[in-house]
Order: C-alpha cells, then structure tokens, then sequence
C-alpha cells in the first residue's frame, strides 16, 4: 500500500464531487458565478426597475416625513431644539452599522431576501415612531429606521444580477453609461420619495387634530413597499462566499459612536470640552477607529476594505463626500425648526405650519433631483473632476445666499434651491464615481464604502450643528437664538468651499490602475 493510500479517507467536499458522485449537487442547481438566475430571466425588466423605484420612494419618504413636523415636537415631546439634532444623530448612526452588515449578508444569501429582512426591520422602526409619545421611543425608532441605508446596495446587487442574467455581461462604454443612468434613477426615486414624505407628512400635520399622526407616514410607505416587491424582485444567483466580519463591523460602531457622543455633546453642560467624559470619548474613539484600521489590515475579509483608500480617486471621492453630506444632513434638523419660527415670538424664522414647510422644502429637493438626472450630461462635457468641484461651489452659493437673505423668504428658499442643485450633482457624482475607482469585481465594495461614508458625513454635520445650537441655546428655552443658524450656515460655506478644493485632486482612473487597486 502506497503512502497515498496509506493517507485516512476524507469527506469529500460538496465543491469537489463530480456530479455522477453520490451526495454531489445535482446539474442545474450550482450556484456559479455569472450563471444566470432563472427567477431574473422570468421577470420583466418593467417590473424590477419599478419595484426597485418603489424600495427608493419608501426610503425616501422614511428619510424626509419628519421635517415639517420638527418644530411642533420640541412642544410635543418636551425638548429643545437642540435636542432634535439627535434623531440626525442617532439615525445616521444606525446607518453606519446598518450599511455593511447589510451589504455583506445580501452578497453571502441573496439581495432579495436579505432586503425582505432589511424591509422588515424600516417597517419596525417606523411602527414605534408612529407609537412615539416620547424622545426616547422616537429615537429608537429612528435607530431601527437607519437600517433604509441597505437599501441602495442591495438594489445595485440585485440590478447587476439581473442585467448579467437577461442582457448578457456589458462592458466598456456601454457598461459605464448603463450603470450612470440606473443610479441617476434610483437616486431621483430617492429624492422624489422625500419630497412626497414632505408633503404627506405636512398635509396629515394640518388636516388631523392628533400632533402625532404624522408619524405614521413611513410606515404605510413602508408596508406598501414590502408587500409590492416581495415576490416582484428577482434573487440574486451568485455567491461569491466568505464570511461576515463582525468583529470590523463592531470596532466601527463603536469608535464612532464615541466620536459622535464627544462632538455632539462637547460645550454642553456637564460635557465642556475639558471635561474628562469629552475628552475620554474623544480619545478613545480615536483609538478603537485606529485598532479597527489595523484589524481591517489584518482580515482576509475584512467588513470595510481599507486598502481601497491608497487609490487617490477613491481619496477625493470619500472626502468630497463627507463634505458635502455634512452639510446637507447638518442643515436639515437647523433649517426646518428656522423655517417653524415665528419672528414675531423669536426674533427670526418664517413662520411656516407644517405643510407650509413642506412645500417650502421642495424647491431645495426638486433642484436636487434635477441635478442628479443632470449630472451625467453635465460630467460627459466638463470632466467628472469639475462637476464634483461645481457641485460643491453651488451648495457653497446657496448657503452664502441663505446666510445673507433669511429674512426675505423668496431669497431663502432660492438659496436651499440652488444648494439643492449642487447637492445632486455631488449626490450622483460621487455614488458613479466610487464604483468606478475600484475594480469591476469590488463594485459592491466601492458602493458599499461611500454609503458608509455619506453616513459618517452626515453624522458629523448633525453632531456638530447640535454642538452649535446647545452652545447658543439659553437656559430654560427650547430654541437657540439666531446666531446657532448663522454660525451653522457659515461653518457649512466654509465645509463646501473646501470640498470644491478637493474635487480637485481627483483624476479619472485607468483601466490598469483599478485592476491594481485590487491586489
């Protein structure tokens, strides 16, 4: 008996056996990559793009219904103005945790059905908002409410999936221009949603007596959306397999969330910025964001590909996109309650109810649609680099026009308006671009890390707008002075200026770079 022989018997592996071999996977039921999904083939293209569509206006309505209504909760729930900034907080939050976990888990068992989980999970969220009659129940429900951010990445998968199985595999040009317009079309499902959320929340505010009722909104957008898609949406077919890194994904929860709690609260009573509550978040958020870099480095599969950062487009793109997200989510709790103010009680506002606001926010959320559907146009005649710089500029323009004229209504609105139109340009841009600074098979990777990003941004911008309105916030009053919207409308000018400097320091990457970026 030779060595070979000699050897003990293994279990064949159910990837190894020959399909005549007993215990083999019968012909036909592999899941191979690019092998195309039968439930794909037998769905109309109509149908997916319109379930898809329906997901995106259900996270936007999830995302936009609570603005015209944040002025009445600060009587209704018995909290100041500054203390709104937390459901910023703690939404965006739950966005950073939410987004890879979820990405992960659809590329290891099928976008559809972990999107059915994700949609369960909005849904849950949005049933406690609805039941909130305090701060507390309301924030949790928001937490619950941030896992919408899977959505964006599932529905890239389970697109991509179904365009390998019934159009056969693009490339080049064709590709590229194929996946620009999907995205301009998801992320204007995205806005128009919000501008409904806006609407339907402020119309329900003014016709029904309860002060509460409003809040029900995401949650029959989000019911009607789980039960459109739930059969509608093919599953994905290939699974590249691995494993879910959640020892990555919780070093970042908590690095930011430290991060967030020592801005957020830093100049507050109790938390001065000297304090040792401040600075020990401060620091040891700092130091878990540091040991998740190094663990990242470290991990074959690592929940967050930190390698990808030594390319200089994904650089400018990820910084860009922080920029400008810290200002649209930074501004959004600041300009609703600026807008619910009533100059003649306060000195400042525009003295808008609820449906009023809600109609005064969509020129900022129509300009941003159009944008979006403008930006590819806009990039194929100027250079991708100098519609993300013009997109900054343009939000830049707006703040500066907000900041000179919130007096005049008409003038105020068409600043939100013009920052709006930038807002698209960036919202599209930077989404395109992400995934075309990586190579063709860490597309979920690129997407992925700038739904991360956009998250972190807007955590920031809102934390440190609550910093600025609780440093501006008398004592025993529920709203902060005037200054807390011009020192936060300022910081924002200065934050866009700077990411239209940035823009610049992108460059269009080569085909043999991206396939570098993944070794």
């Amino acid at each position: 008996m030779t060595d070979t022989d000699a050897r003990p018997l293994r279990k064949p592996s159910r990837f190894t056996r020959e399909p005549g071999e007993p215990g083999a996977k019968r012909p036909g039921r592999e899941k191979r990559p690019g092998r195309p999904n039968r439930t794909a083939t037998a769905t109309p293209a109509a149908a997916v793009i319109a379930s898809v569509v329906l997901v995106e206006l259900s996270s936007g309505i999830t995302q936009g219904f609570l603005s015209p209504l944040l002025r009445g909760l600060t009587d209704t729930l018995g909290v100041t103005a500054a203390d709104l900034n937390w459901i910023s907080v703690a939404n965006l939050l739950a966005s950073v945790a939410f987004t890879p976990v979820l990405s992960r888990l659809g590329d290891l068992h099928g976008h559809r059905h972990v999107l059915r989980w994700n949609l369960l999970i909005v849904l849950l969220g949005s049933l406690l908002v609805g039941l909130s009659r305090d701060f507390g129940t309301l924030l949790a429900g928001q937490i619950l409410q941030g896992a919408f951010a899977g959505f964006f990445p599932l529905l890239v998968g389970i697109l991509r999936n179904r365009r390998r199985g019934d159009e056969g595999t693009e490339t080049g040009a064709a590709a590229e221009a194929e996946s620009r317009r999907g995205i301009s079309v998801m992320v204007a499902a995205l806005v128009a949603g919000m501008s409904f959320g806006l609407v339907a929340s402020g119309f329900v505010a003014r016709t029904v007596d309860s002060p509460t009722a409003a809040l029900w909104v995401p949650a029959v957008a989000t019911s009607l959306a789980l039960a459109a898609t739930w059969r509608l949406l093919p599953e994905s077919d290939h699974r590249p397999g691995g494993r879910v890194d959640w020892a990555g994904g919780i070093l970042l929860c908590l690095g930011l969330t430290a991060l967030m709690l020592g801005l957020g609260l830093g100049g507050t009573p109790g938390w001065e910025w000297t304090s040792p509550r401040t600075l020990g978040c401060l620091a040891g958020g700092v130091l878990v964001t540091a040991l998740w870099v190094r663990v990242e480095l470290r991990t074959a599969e690592p929940m967050i590909d930190v390698r990808m950062f030594r390319r200089r487009g994904v650089v400018a793109v990820s910084l860009v996109t922080l920029t400008f997200t810290f200002c649209m989510f930074g501004l959004m709790v600041a300009n609703a309650v600026f807008m619910g103010t009533s100059r003649a009680e306060e000195g400042y506002g525009l003295g808008l109810d609820p449906f009023a606001i809600a109609l005064a926010t969509l020129p900022n959320l129509l300009a941003l649609t159009l944008g979006a559907l403008l930006a590819p146009a806009v990039a194929a005649a100027v250079t991708d680099r100098l519609t993300l710089a013009a997109g900054s500029l343009l939000m830049a323009a707006g703040y500066a026009t907000v900041l000179a004229f919130h007096g005049e209504q008409a003038l105020f609105l068409t600043g939100t308006a013009v920052a709006g139109l930038g807002t698209g340009f960036l919202q599209h841009s930077t989404r395109t671009l992400a995934v075309e600074c990586v190579p063709r098979d860490r597309t979920s990777v690129g997407s992925g890390i700038n739904e991360l990003l956009i998250n972190i941004g807007g955590s920031l911008g809102a934390a440190a707008v609550l910093t600025v309105f609780a440093a501006h916030t008398p004592a025993g009053r529920t709203l902060p002075g005037l200054g807390a919207y011009t020192v936060s409308w300022t910081v924002c000018i200065l934050v866009s200026v700077a990411g239209a400097a940035l823009a610049l320091l992108y460059r269009t990457p080569k085909a043999d770079d991206t396939a570098e970026a993944g070794r």
